[in-house]
């Protein structure tokens, strides 16, 4: 995941390049279905239409191309004060926000929230149909004077000019004219933007002027459409409403490479002049989009791919402000894309990413094998001036604990960090899976591809570390170990990781079942109401409840429970889908938050103050049990996939 530092603090000044001409040159028999252009049309496709693009709040609506928005504020009477704008889980009650996210539809077709801030609480509504925007802004609660202000702009430095004229605004733009009309009480325009009462329902709509009674028809039509998507999942129905509303509010347009995406959450975005992607969190939401909706798959699997660096790996981050170019973070990329391939079978988006997962996975072996073992590590890099929290981490121990995507893991305590060659000393179980597993996702693709030696090539490599894998399996102790390489010694600060190795099947059956039974389903270890803890309950570090020394994280628990469905483990698959299920369910019904993690005596995401409350990877949770349900491709290791 991402480092503790990055949530508070400003990161780089100078953004880096990035090079994405990685991997072998395509043939012309390699290219009979595959044009180049197909990226570009999906993200022409998907910046289109209103939605609540802006990434800064989520009371702003915005019609793409065009940039022209309609920036919704609150007056409270009272003090004065202005809540400019609005995000989910960043306030509490009192002088902040809070906002209780409904449904939302990736399309923009249906909105839904409430705010509450001081003495207000509103619902807003939205819908949008054949182009046209229809808002409703309902008071559940607000005191005489209370006001909505609405603040039309032109956003990203689109061009465009913005007139008010009564309750009438135009904005007009190289593409088309819009008008917005306002149909509210007590409204007061002046020329930047119109103020309207609080004391009764507020409508706008553009196009043309529409009452209250058919804004509220529209609304209810379009809810009752978006609610059916809800019927294709009846096994499952609260599940994808979490997983679809994490999701749908965290959809943003990204001016600089003119895209849409779904970063992990709206509050990230803010400190990083507007958005972040972060690496195995971007591909996973890939492959929650791909359950029903094949572009959003498609663009954020190769917006994450396509931020590939110059020295040919995926980094940990790319953002609007930088790139971390000493290090990646845990090669899940093939995987995704091997999956998302299987539902769509659309041969262009193997051929848009597959040069630089190919890249990708070439650079573990070159730059992060230490003995025939795969190790975390950071490598220095020239760069202009950066914070100095940033700085400390480049070519540190710091920086390699970073890469694993687990910064603080008690698992990395006591490893030697090689100041010459910026290598963790300390052979991960869990990197080596990951890297078998790549190896085996990314040769199928290859197949389907018809890159018969690249093909060869990885499964050679899958084999090989496969067998140093083995070596790691501790037969005394009944589980993998991660293994110092400077005392030669086996760790025993146990980890989910130490499970990974069921993603590349190379336990067998025997040895998984003492791993289920000495471990997984052990209540000093991993087993519990709440489970799995990001480390052992009985270790030291287990109390300390910050991020990873001891909390539940939803991708964890979704790879072990990967691992499973490898092997004939009913019991354990059970569980893991129920525990995992029960432990989104309880936030979810009680607050709509999804939490970046949770806590693993309480189950609570907000308990330590270090918890994204509305972060879609948490959704993860819940998918577990979609999976189960038969509504996603069951994932198969090494599956040869037809041409």
């Amino acid at each position: 995941m991402n480092s503790i530092p990055l949530k508070f603090l400003i990161c780089c000044l100078v953004p880096l390049l990035i090079s994405c001409n990685q991997g072998n040159t395509r043939n012309a028999s390699e290219l009979n279905d595959y044009t180049g252009n197909e990226s570009d049309a999906l993200k022409t496709q998907l910046a289109q239409g209103w939605n609540t693009w802006d990434t800064r709040s989520v009371l702003t609506h915005v019609l793409l191309p065009e940039g022209f928005a309609l920036h919704l504020k609150l007056k409270d009477n009272q003090s004065g004060e202005i809540l400019e704008d609005a995000l989910i889980g960043r306030g509490t009650y009192g002088n902040k926000e809070h906002v209780t996210p409904g449904p939302h539809a990736y399309d923009g077709s249906y909105t839904e929230l409430e705010v509450e801030w001081r003495n207000i609480h509103i619902r807003v509504q939205s819908a949008s149909e054949n182009n046209e925007l229809y808002l409703l802004i309902t008071p559940i609660h607000a005191v005489p004077g209370d006001s909505l202000i609405i603040d039309p702009q032109m956003l990203w430095d689109r061009e465009g000019e913005i007139i008010i004229e009564g309750n009438l605004i135009t904005g007009q733009s190289p593409l088309r004219t819009t008008e917005v009309y306002v149909n509210g009480d007590h409204w007061v325009a002046d020329p930047e933007n119109i103020q309207v009462s609080l004391g009764r329902e507020t409508a706008l709509t553009s196009g043309t002027s529409k009452s209250l009674a058919e804004v509220g028809e529209t609304i209810t039509r379009a809810k009752a459409n978006l609610e059916k998507e809800k019927d294709k999942f009846q096994k499952t129905p609260e599940l994808y409403n979490a997983m679809r509303t994490v999701l749908a509010w965290d959809l943003i347009y990204e001016p600089t490479h003119d895209r849409v995406i779904a970063p992990v959450s709206r509050t990230w975005n803010v400190g990083w002049e507007g958005w972040i992607l972060f690496d195995w969190d971007t591909y996973f939401a890939a492959y929650m989009f791909s359950l029903d909706n094949r572009e959003h798959a498609y663009a954020n699997a190769i917006a994450i791919t396509k931020e590939i660096t110059k020295n040919g790996f995926i980094p940990n981050f790319g953002s609007a402000r930088c790139t971390s170019e000493d290090r990646s973070q845990p090669p899940v990329g093939s995987f995704v894309v091997k999956e998302i391939y299987r539902k769509y079978r659309e041969k262009w988006f193997l051929h848009e990413v597959f040069d630089e997962l190919l890249s990708w996975n070439r650079w573990w072996t070159e730059n992060r094998d230490v003995e025939g073992y795969l190790c975390w590590g950071s490598d220095p890099y020239e760069h202009g001036p950066l914070p100095a929290w940033l700085e400390r981490g480049i070519g540190t121990k710091k920086g390699a604990k970073w890469e694993s995507g687990l910064d603080n893991s008690p698992m990395f305590d006591d490893a030697v960090f090689d100041t010459t060659s910026y290598r963790l000393m300390q052979a991960d179980v869990g990197l080596m899976s990951f890297y078998i597993w790549d190896c085996h996702n990314l040769a199928d693709i290859a197949k389907v591809l018809g890159k018969t030696e690249i093909a060869a090539e990885l499964m050679e490599r899958a084999g090989i570390y496969s067998k140093k894998l083995e070596t790691l399996w501790n037969d005394e102790f009944g589980l993998y170990l991660n293994k110092d390489l400077v005392t030669g010694e086996f760790s025993h600060r146990l980890s989910p990781t130490l499970f990974y190795p069921l993603l590349a099947k190379v336990p067998s059956q025997e040895q998984t079942e003492r791993m289920m039974k000495e471990h997984f389903y052990n209540p000093e270890e991993f087993w519990g109401d709440y489970i799995m803890p990001s480390i052992a309950r009985n270790d030291s570090a287990y109390k300390d409840n910050i991020y990873w020394r001891g909390r539940i994280w939803a991708p964890m628990n979704f790879l072990v429970y990967l691992g499973i469905r490898n092997y004939d483990l009913p019991e354990a698959e059970r569980d893991m889908v129920e525990k995992s299920k029960n432990l989104l369910l309880k936030s979810w019904i009680e607050e709509r938050h999804v939490y970046e993690n949770y806590s693993a005596e309480t189950g609570r995401g907000d308990d330590a103050g270090m918890s994204d409350k509305f972060y879609h990877w948490g959704a993860l949770l819940g998918f577990v049990g979609i999976m189960d349900a038969g509504y996603v491709p069951s994932p198969q290791l090494s599956l040869e996939l037809e041409n």
